[in-house]
Formats: C-alpha cells, sequence, structure tokens
C-alpha cells in the first residue's frame, strides 16, 4: 500500500512539477531581476531591428539569435530562426550570408536526425558556394549522409572535409569534423580511432569551452563502453573539478549524475548514491528543477529497486518542503516565460513587419503602375509627334516636288514658238536639232524630277544642254561659259535640283536678249572653306532696265519664278539643315548687268 501511494506521489509531483513552476513564476518575476545575457542582448536587438524594418539587421539577428539556440542544444528553435535568417538573407541577395547560413541550416536539421532536408541544404550551399572548397566541402557533407549505411565509404568523406578544413583555417568545422570521425569509427567498433579522432577534435575546439566538456564526456562514454570506468570516472571528475573552479554549477550537476551513471555501472552504489545525493542537493540550492527533477529520479529508482520505500518517502517529503523555494529561484523557468513572452512580441513585430512589407509592395506596385502609365503615355505622345513630324517632313517634300516639277510656261511657250519659227523660215534643220535637244534636256529633267539633289557633273551637263538650247535660239545675242574649280570632284559632290536653272533663264531673257551687242553669261563653281559658291554673271542690261521694259505678265512670271526658288531653298534647309542661301544683285555704273551668288555646304553624300 505504501509502494503504490508513494508511486502515486511521486507521479503527482512529476506532472505538477512544471506547471507550478510556471504559474508560481509571475508572482516571483517582479520580484527578481534577470541579469542580462548574450540572448537577452541578441533578442532585444531583435525587436530593435525588426520595429525599425531594417532587413540587413534582421537577418543578422536572427542568424545570432539561431547560434545562440544551437549552443543550448535546441535544434529545433535554432531551425526555426536560422530559415528566417535565410529568407531575409535571400531578399536582400547576400550570397555569401545565403550560403553560410544554409550550411548551418543543415547542421541543426542533421543533428535532428532530419537528413533529407540537411542534405538538399548542403547541395545548395555548395551550388552557392564561390569558392571551390567550400564547395567541396558542403558535397562532401551531402555525400556522407547519402552514405550512412556504409561507413567506410562515409570516413572518405569525413577526411576529405578535415584536410580542406584546415587549409581554410576553420578550427570551430575541423573539431565537429572529428566528432564525425570519431562517430564513424564507433561504427566501425574501432574505438582507439575514435578516442584518437576526440582527442584531435579537444586541439580544435580549445576555444569554446562546451565543445571541449561535450567532447570530453564522449570520450568518458567510450571508456564506460569498454568497462575503463576509472579512466571515464577520472575524465568526468576533472571535468567536475574544473566547473568548481569556474563556478558551473549546470555542469557540476551533470557530471556528478554522470559519474553515479559510472559507479552504478561499476557496481559501486553507495558512490553513486553520494554523487547523486551532492547533485541533488546542488540542483536544489542552486533552483535547477529540471535537473533536480532528473537526480530525484534516478536516487528514487535506485531505493524502489533495493525496497528502501523510507528513503524514497523522505526524499519526497524534503521534496516537497523545499518545493516553493526551488521554483523561486529556479531562474531557468524565469528565463524561459521571459523569452516566451520576448518570443510573442517578436512574432508581433514579425507580424508588423509582414504588413509594413505588404505595403510597400502595394505602393511600389502602384508607383509603377504609375511610372509604367506615365511612360506609356510619353511614348503615345512621342509616336503622335513622330507622326505629326513625319507627316510635315513629307508635305514638305511633296511641296518641294511640286515646286520642283512646275514647269516655266514661258520657256515651253517659248520653245515651241521658236520651233513653229524655223518651220515657217524652211529652216528644218535648225527645228530638228532644236526639237532634239529640248527633248534631251526634257527628258533629263523629269528624269532628275524626284530628287532633292544630284552629282555636279550631272547637274553641269544638264546645264549645257540648257543653255545650248537657249543659245541655239538667241545665238546672236549671248555666248556662255561654264567653268568648275578643279578641286572639286564633280562626280562626288552633290548639288541642289534645278536651283541654278531659274537664274540662268532669267539673266538671258531678261538681260542678255536685248542688248544690240553680243553678251556673254558665265557659270562659275568654286570651292571655298568647304562651301560649295556659284556665280553666275551676265553684262546684259541690268535688273533697273530689265524692270523698266517689262509688261505686267512678265513682272508676274519673274515674280513667280523667284519665289519659286526662294520656296525651293527653304524647304530644303528645313528638310536637311543644309543652310543654302542665294542673293542678287546689279553690277555698278559703268558696268551693267547682274550677278547671282547661290552658297551651300559642300555635300559628299546623301
Amino acid at each position: 500500500m505504501r509502494r503504490l501511494l508513494s508511486g502515486f506521489i511521486f507521479s503527482i509531483m512529476l506532472l505538477l512539477l512544471f506547471p507550478l513552476g510556471v504559474a508560481a513564476q509571475d508572482s516571483i518575476a517582479k520580484k527578481k531581476a534577470m541579469p542580462a545575457t548574450k540572448m537577452s542582448k541578441v533578442v532585444t536587438n531583435l525587436e530593435k531591428s525588426l520595429d525599425k524594418n531594417d532587413e540587413g539587421k534582421i537577418a543578422e539577428n536572427y542568424e545570432q539569435l539561431a547560434n545562440e539556440f544551437l549552443n543550448k542544444g535546441d535544434n529545433a528553435k535554432a531551425e526555426e530562426y536560422f530559415k528566417k535568417a535565410l529568407t531575409s538573407y535571400t531578399k536582400l541577395k547576400r550570397v555569401n550570408d545565403k550560403t553560410r547560413v544554409t550550411r548551418s541550416l543543415a547542421k541543426v536539421q542533421e543533428n535532428q536526425k532530419n537528413f533529407g532536408s540537411a542534405i538538399k541544404n548542403y547541395e545548395v550551399a555548395g551550388s552557392l558556394a564561390k569558392d571551390a572548397s567550400e564547395e567541396k566541402i558542403n558535397l562532401n557533407d551531402a555525400n556522407r549522409l547519402k552514405n550512412q549505411a556504409e561507413p567506410v565509404m562515409q570516413a572518405t568523406y569525413v577526411n576529405s572535409n578535415i584536410e580542406l578544413l584546415k587549409k581554410e583555417k576553420k578550427s570551430g568545422e575541423v573539431a565537429e569534423a572529428y566528432v564525425q570521425k570519431a562517430e564513424n569509427s564507433l561504427q566501425q567498433k574501432d574505438k582507439s580511432v575514435a578516442i584518437e579522432s576526440y582527442k584531435n577534435a579537444l586541439v580544435y575546439a580549445k576555444d569554446k569551452p562546451e565543445a571541449v566538456i561535450k567532447i570530453k564526456n564522449e570520450i568518458a562514454n567510450v571508456y564506460a563502453s569498454d568497462n575503463q570506468f576509472e579512466k571515464a570516472i577520472g575524465i568526468n571528475e576533472k571535468l567536475l573539478a574544473e566547473a568548481v573552479t569556474r563556478k558551473d554549477f549546470n555542469t557540476q550537476i551533470k557530471q556528478l549524475q554522470s559519474i553515479a551513471s559510472l559507479y552504478f555501472k561499476k557496481e559501486e552504489p553507495k558512490k553513486a548514491l553520494v554523487s547523486l545525493k551532492e547533485a541533488y542537493d546542488l540542483a536544489s540550492k542552486k533552483g535547477n528543477s529540471a535537473e533536480a527533477k532528473n537526480t530525484l529520479s534516478a536516487l528514487v529508482k535506485y531505493y524502489k529497486s533495493e525496497g528502501n520505500e523510507k528513503e524514497s518517502m523522505a526524499l519526497y517529503e524534503q521534496f516537497l518542503q523545499n518545493f516553493d523555494e526551488l521554483i523561486q529561484s529556479d531562474t531557468t523557468l524565469i528565463s524561459a516565460k521571459t523569452f516566451q513572452v520576448t518570443e510573442g512580441k517578436i512574432r508581433q513585430l514579425e507580424k508588423e513587419k509582414t504588413l509594413k512589407d505588404e505595403l510597400i509592395t502595394k505602393k511600389n506596385t502602384f508607383n509603377y503602375f504609375l511610372l509604367g502609365s506615365i511612360l506609356l503615355l510619353l511614348l503615345l505622345f512621342g509616336f503622335i509627334v513622330k507622326a505629326l513630324y513625319s507627316i510635315k517632313t513629307k508635305n514638305k517634300e511633296i511641296a518641294l516636288q511640286s515646286l520642283r516639277r512646275e514647269m516655266n510656261p514661258h520657256f515651253i511657250f517659248n520653245s515651241l514658238n521658236s520651233v513653229n519659227q524655223f518651220i515657217s523660215e524652211n529652216k528644218e534643220l535648225e527645228a530638228n536639232k532644236y526639237l532634239t535637244s529640248y527633248s534631251n534636256l526634257m527628258r533629263d529633267m523629269m528624269e532628275n524630277s524626284n530628287k532633292d539633289f544630284i552629282s555636279l557633273d550631272k547637274e553641269v551637263e544638264q546645264l549645257k544642254k540648257y543653255l545650248d538650247l537657249e543659245h541655239l535660239r538667241f545665238q546672236d545675242k549671248f555666248d556662255f561659259e561654264i567653268t568648275v574649280d578643279e578641286t572639286l570632284d564633280a562626280e562626288s559632290v552633290f548639288v541642289p535640283n534645278m536651283i541654278i536653272q531659274p537664274h540662268l533663264e532669267n539673266s538671258i531673257w531678261h538681260g542678255l536678249r536685248y542688248l544690240d551687242k553680243k553678251g556673254l553669261l558665265q557659270l562659275k563653281f568654286q570651292l571655298v572653306d568647304a562651301k560649295v559658291i556659284v556665280v553666275i554673271e551676265d553684262n546684259g542690261i541690268g535688273l533697273t532696265k530689265s524692270q523698266e521694259l517689262k509688261t505686267s505678265n512678265q513682272k508676274v512670271h519673274e515674280s513667280r519664278g523667284l519665289n519659286n526658288t526662294k520656296e525651293r531653298i527653304g524647304l530644303l534647309n528645313e528638310l536637311y539643315k543644309k543652310n543654302i542661301s542665294f542673293v542678287i544683285k546689279e553690277k555698278e555704273l559703268p558696268e551693267s548687268g547682274t550677278i547671282v551668288e547661290i552658297v551651300f555646304p559642300l555635300i559628299d553624300t546623301i
């Protein structure tokens, strides 16, 4: 009956231990201020970065917090925060940080036996690595996990990583690789190599006290598994002594528990009980309720196995008497509750950050839409302007072509009259010659009528035909000369089409044909300062006297011919930006006649 009662009390106590502790801490949290720990500083920094929505700092703090949980052995929490850090680093496109965190994530997944995810993340880290050595290290780890059923194959990848990590001078990871080698050796039942590997790991883990303690405990476990209890106890006692010096009470408790376990295996229960009671007293005194529970369980288990219900009940009574004090002094429970509250705040800040990011995304989307709309309108406006400009340009081209094709009615009328005159005077040869020259000239003019510019040699040839025709009609009135500057390449230089001919016509019809003597018409093409200067000079009656002799019909014709030329030059300047100009001036007395000067830039391509 007493045994059943004691078992019942023990079960109820274990079930209520932590809930009571959690409830009790609310009342004592205000009484006892927690000292600032590294984790609490990281959490505070994370809260600040979330509040400021600083993505870079958020990522760094998530990673630091994950590492703190990893050091405490909480792989699940470490994985959670490594994933959050990875998300932020990915968003920031920080490849080096992303590579490092992906590898860390693979490690904690491996620690939790989630080998599929670990393999995938090792491979991802390898693909992201910029350095060939780093890529090889990650791929070795992936292959090591893929070959868990083949320890010999695993050893190959582990040894490869040890050498690579040594070259990279990554001491912490070298220590981890040696631990992997030790575990691999234990799989192969080679305890001596395992111990040697653990000792090598100690060399590279000397700057990490927690890792050193863990490795030494593993060495002790290997000795214990080989029934070398004295060596195992010696290691634990040395760790205990070092913990006492450092006042590391948690390590002291665990080492006392390990020593007790070894003494039980060695079948020295009295020494085991001494260590367990010392561990229990220390855990109770320092407020470590979890370890107090573990130690009490071990003691009760032993007493029950020996049928010593009296000692069991005494332990229960002692535990219950000190229960409130134990809970109130358990800083780990307060820390856990504090972190739960803080983590709740972190979750709230994360939600707020998500909302901020969504608002920013929506704002950016709207801005991009607005910008795109404006750009589209600008493109549409540009298209309309371009279309209007194209239409305007086309209209100018049509107008220019129309002006160019506008025939001089007097030239046609007078040419036909000349033919009629030759026929009436029985000058059939002259009439035939005139018609042939006239038809050749008209053909050339029609062929070039759609061109704004023609080569100088063609222009000279066309003008010569025209002057030959006029000279045939008025052969007793004038002679003509055409000279081209030797520096001008007549085949490659281009001149405006049908700009010169109207001025030649004016010189003949309004100046030279009224002379009592034979006049001279000179046409010169000169190159001066990269400009072509065309000079038309005659010694006719001049502008003033010609104006006096004109009929009203001739005045209208000359005015239209001059305006036609001006309009065509204006259109050419607008379309081609050539800055073509011309001037007409009368010679000063005692000389008579006119000089026309047309100037345009040297044009060697159209």
